[in-house]
């Protein structure tokens, strides 16, 4: 959406790299929002058809000139005019009752007081990918520590209170989220988010979670944040 002179209440930034294949399917769940507001696309080098698409639904596309999600998360925040922020994944779908409930949230003043999230699913239907399911919502109610999959709603205020994100390849989401555990609370939208398979498609998921633990380890160990993003990809 082309930016109007009207500031609107709500800005989404959404962080791209060659997302042709679900950045359609994310903006068709994003247009029944009924308010004004804002979409944001920093895109990190795509080599297919993303900057068209969004181009095409008439959204503004920033070009990153580094493939760095945090680095482009940081970048749409920058760039964003509304109160309210919500950074989403790419491969991201949200069902209709998100907007009741956002609205609701947005609506109530004490809500800028908290950060939000949402529910952790996984497209398709899975025995293993349910327990993943609780995992992840367990680990995020009891130890305040959601993942980037699942959104992230933030007023303005709160986000650059907490140094907002930082230019890191990859555990951008837990060290933005660890700062904003030290001045509030982390609240539950409510509402699910599906998230895409293909990170857990060709892995086995027990090996692909102790290897992402093992990755959070070292970097709160301070190493080499490049290695790092190297480890996570191979």
């Amino acid at each position: 959406m082309a930016r109007s002179q009207k500031i609107p209440t709500l800005s989404i930034v959404i962080p791209t790299l060659n997302e042709a294949l679900h950045l359609p399917l994310l903006l068709s769940d994003l247009n029944v929002w009924p308010n004004d507001f804002e979409l944001i696309i920093v895109d990190g080098g795509s080599i297919d058809l993303t900057i068209s698409i969004a181009q095409i639904q008439g959204v503004d596309v920033i070009k990153s000139p580094k493939k760095n999600r945090g680095y482009q998360l940081k970048t749409g925040a920058s760039n964003a005019r509304g109160d309210w922020l919500l950074f989403l994944h790419a491969d991201s779908r949200l069902r209709i009752g998100w907007v009741r409930s956002l609205s609701q949230i947005i609506q109530n003043k004490k809500s800028k007081n908290f950060a939000w999230y949402f529910d952790f699913k996984i497209k398709k239907d899975n025995l293993e990918y349910r327990f993943l399911e609780i995992a992840v919502a367990l680990r995020s109610l009891f130890l305040q520590h959601p993942y980037g999959d699942q959104g992230l709603l933030i007023h303005k205020d709160l986000y650059y209170k907490t140094g907002g994100y930082s230019s890191l390849k990859i555990m951008e989401d837990i060290d933005l989220i660890t700062r904003i555990t030290k001045k509030t609370k982390l609240k539950r939208i409510r509402e699910s988010i599906y998230t895409d398979d293909r990170k857990w498609t060709n892995s086995n998921i027990i090996k692909r979670a102790i290897k992402n633990y093992k990755l959070r380890k070292k970097w709160r160990q301070g190493y080499d944040i490049d290695n790092l993003s190297k480890e996570y990809n191979s």
